[in-house]
C-alpha cells in the first residue's frame, strides 16, 4: 500500500512562511506572566498589565543612542526645509498619526513639516483596514505621492519590523535619497535592513499574545515623543523647558501662552497680555521683545535670522557667528 504525500500549494506557501516568521518574533510569543488571564480578577489583571508595562521604559532606554541620532537627523531635515514623514499600519500608524497631528499646536510647525502615511489612508484611523498592510506596492505608491527627497527623513514604524507596506514605503524613500529610520520592537527585522538607523525597543511578549497595541505601541509612543520633542528643542522652538512656540488657537492655549511669557520674562499678567497683543499673538516674538528689549520689527528680524530659534534670537551676538 503506497503512502500519499501532499505538498503545499503555491497559495499555501506564503501563509506557511508568514506563520514561521511570526512564530519567531518575541512580540508574538505567549507571555508566561499572563497565563490564565481570563480567570483573574480585575485587580489581578491590572497588576499583571502594570508589571509588564514597567519593563517598557527600560527597553526604550537601551535604544537612547539611536533615538538621539534620529533626533539630530530630524532637526537637520526640518532646518534645511525638509519633512519628517512617518509610515505605519494598524496601531503603529495610529500612534504615528497622533504624534504628527500634535506638532502644529505644540510647536507651531506647518502641517506639511511633520506628516504621516498610513496603510488604508486616513479612514483607517477609525476603521481597521489591515489588509492594506500586506502590500509593499501600496506603501511605495503612497510614499511616492509625497515625492521624498534628500532633505526629508522617512521613519517606518512597525512593531514586528516586517510589515510589507512599511518596508516597501521606507525602502522606496531611501532609494529616492531620503534619510530613513525604523522604530520596531524586534531585533534584526526586515525593516532594519532597508533603513539608515534602527531604533529597537525589545519589550518582549505582549499580555495578549501578539496584541502589539499594548507594550509595543506604548514604547513607540514614548520614542515618537522623544523624537519630535527633542528635534523641536534642538531647533530652538522650546525655551528652557517651556512651549514658547505654542499655537494659541483656543482658550486653554491662550492661557498657556500667557503663563509661558510670565514665567520666561518674570512679568505680571497684564504686561504679558499687552505684549502678546503688540507681538501679533506670537509668543516667540513677545519673548524676544522683552528678553532682548527690542521692538516687534527687530524681534521678527532676529527670529528670521535664527530660523525661529528663540534663544539665538535673544542673544543677537551669537547670530553673527
Amino acid at each position: 500500500m503506497s503512502t500519499l504525500t501532499m505538498s503545499s500549494s503555491p497559495m499555501e506557501q506564503p501563509a506557511v512562511r508568514i506563520r514561521a516568521d511570526l512564530e519567531s518574533l518575541p512580540t508574538e510569543r505567549p507571555n508566561e506572566a499572563s497565563e490564565g488571564l481570563d480567570t483573574k480578577s480585575a485587580i489581578e489583571i491590572a497588576r499583571i498589565i502594570n508589571h509588564e508595562d514597567a519593563k517598557i521604559a527600560a527597553a526604550v532606554k537601551k535604544a537612547l543612542p539611536e533615538i538621539a541620532l534620529v533626533i539630530d537627523t530630524v532637526a537637520r531635515s526640518l532646518r534645511d526645509g525638509g519633512r519628517l514623514i512617518y509610515v505605519g499600519a494598524g496601531s503603529s500608524g495610529r500612534i504615528s498619526a497622533l504624534d504628527a497631528s500634535e506638532c502644529p499646536p505644540t510647536f507651531s510647525t506647518a502641517p506639511q513639516q511633520v506628516q504621516y502615511i498610513m496603510a488604508g489612508g486616513p479612514k483607517a484611523l477609525a476603521s481597521a483596514s489591515d489588509v492594506n498592510e500586506d502590500s509593499p506596492e501600496l506603501g511605495q505608491r503612497d510614499i511616492a505621492r509625497r515625492r521624498p527627497t534628500r532633505k526629508d527623513i522617512v521613519i517606518g514604524v512597525s512593531a514586528s519590523g516586517r510589515t510589507p507596506y512599511v518596508v516597501g514605503a521606507t525602502e522606496y524613500a531611501r532609494a529616492c535619497g531620503a534619510k530613513t529610520a525604523a522604530i520596531t520592537c524586534n531585533a534584526n527585522s526586515d525593516l532594519s535592513q532597508v533603513v539608515d538607523i534602527t531604533i529597537c525597543a525589545e519589550v518582549g511578549p505582549e499580555i495578549l499574545s501578539g496584541s502589539t497595541r499594548m507594550k509595543s505601541s506604548t514604547a513607540q509612543k514614548m520614542i515618537l515623543n522623544m523624537i519630535t520633542t527633542g528635534a523641536m528643542t534642538r531647533l530652538g522652538y522650546v525655551y528652557d523647558n517651556l512651549m514658547v512656540n505654542v499655537h494659541m488657537k483656543n482658550a486653554k492655549l491662550v492661557e498657556r501662552g500667557i503663563r509661558v511669557l510670565m514665567k520666561v520674562c518674570g512679568i505680571d499678567r497684564e504686561t504679558a497680555i499687552r505684549t502678546i497683543k503688540s507681538a501679533g499673538k506670537s509668543i516667540p516674538i513677545a519673548v524676544v521683545m522683552l528678553k532682548a528689549n527690542v521692538d516687534k520689527m527687530e524681534a521678527v528680524r532676529r527670529l528670521q535670522q535664527s530660523d525661529g530659534n528663540v534663544r539665538l534670537a535673544i542673544d543677537d551676538s551669537r547670530l553673527e557667528l
